[in-house]
């Protein structure tokens, strides 16, 4: 088995404990992994004026591969988020997003296992904004009238919604290339091309003509985002790996996970061409920090997935083994999925959850 150098990104509130835990779980599934960690979140606003350093980023590109613990993103600095800098900085274009049930973890239904392949720079998450009262306000609500396409208030706040034929190609590809490697069959894109045509219709048609070279190989479909939310919480099987544009990938991404058992057990990656960033997806939940009574799982399976992108696949499945059995064993899980299960049984905290994981994997 290879050595990786991998940056550690702990974060701040709960970050700092899923992420000793994770460093855990890895050790004991075999995989060497020299980690450098570096900093990132509110507490380094003193320091450095920013809660995402330059050496972080600069850690990132020389090992150029990450995982990071939840990290808050703090209010009235007019800072957007690290995640959203990571992205933007690292060209983190591919957020990937498995939702896959655990017997166990008190999701809605035991089946579900899809993929959602949401794209990461565009869409209404660019950042264009305009303030309502702003000089660029009202000449952009000025131009927008005398152009004729339409009328906006004049008390308006705008966000612009950019959707390019280059990024939507590259998510598309990414899709249905991860559904060719993973043995996977069917790819659906899920837009609202019949209100927004000039926007999400290029995505639609673009995807339709990347869906076009993989004719005979990988099955494509596409939904209308509202017609697709009420199909997945009624029937999650229908759908394989699914490819959106950044908003509704943002918002059915979440949905997704709410039907296997919530965010606590959801592992994320943000991919690039040269560089990828692991993740749990849940918030740093400050008010329960330092407690040990946080869920693990979600950075534990985002490690998983790590690992898989660096060719550890036996340790990966073996970690995936030892959740699945100490879920389905039922004796030492956290709070939020005895919550979740209904069971009044008395919750295990972090470090003993953690420490049924590493007992799973010796065993194995």
């Amino acid at each position: 088995m290879a050595r990786h150098s991998v940056t550690l990104i702990p974060g701040d509130g709960i970050g700092i404990e899923t992420s000793a835990a994770m460093q855990q779980v890895v050790a004991a599934s075999g995989a060497e992994i020299d980690w450098e960690v570096a900093e990132a979140g509110a507490a380094c606003m003193d320091v450095h004026g920013t809660p995402l350093p330059d050496s972080t980023i600069e850690a990132v590109k020389r090992n150029k591969v990450a995982i990071k613990g939840p990290i808050t993103t703090p209010v009235g600095t007019g800072f957007r988020s690290v995640n959203v800098a990571l992205r933007k900085t690292l060209d983190l274009y591919t957020c990937l997003r498995p939702v896959t049930s655990i017997p166990g973890a008190g999701g809605r239904y035991e089946d579900v296992d899809l993929v959602i392949v949401r794209e990461n720079s565009e869409d209404l998450y660019a950042g264009i904004e305009f303030e309502e009262g702003s000089e660029d306000a009202r000449r952009l609500i000025e131009f927008v009238d005398e152009s004729g396409a339409g009328s906006i208030r004049p008390d308006s706040g705008i966000s612009i919604k950019p959707i390019s034929v280059t990024g939507t190609r590259r998510i598309v590809e990414y899709a249905f290339e991860y559904a060719l490697k993973h043995g996977r069959e069917k790819v659906t894109a899920v837009h609202k091309a019949n209100i927004m045509k000039h926007s999400d219709g290029l995505f639609l048609r673009v995807a339709r003509e990347v869906a076009k070279g993989y004719e005979g190989r990988v099955a494509f479909d596409d939904k209308i985002i509202d017609a697709f939310c009420m199909s997945l919480v009624m029937d999650p099987s229908q759908f394989d790996v699914i490819v959106f544009p950044n908003l509704y990938g943002d918002i059915a991404s979440d949905l997704a996970a709410g039907l296997v058992g919530g965010l606590g057990i959801a592992p994320g990656a943000n991919i690039g061409k040269d560089y990828a960033v692991f993740e749990a997806v849940h918030g740093s939940a400050p008010d329960i920090a330092g407690k040990d009574i946080a869920n693990p799982t979600a950075e534990i399976l985002s490690a998983a997935m790590m690992l898989d992108h660096l060719g550890e696949l036996e340790a990966a499945a073996r970690i995936r083994a030892a959740v699945a059995a100490v879920y389905a064993e039922g004796r030492s899980l956290t709070a939020d999925i005895r919550r979740a299960t209904g069971s009044d049984a008395v919750p295990a905290s972090c470090s003993e959850f953690t420490a049924a994981l590493v007992r799973a994997l010796e065993e194995r």
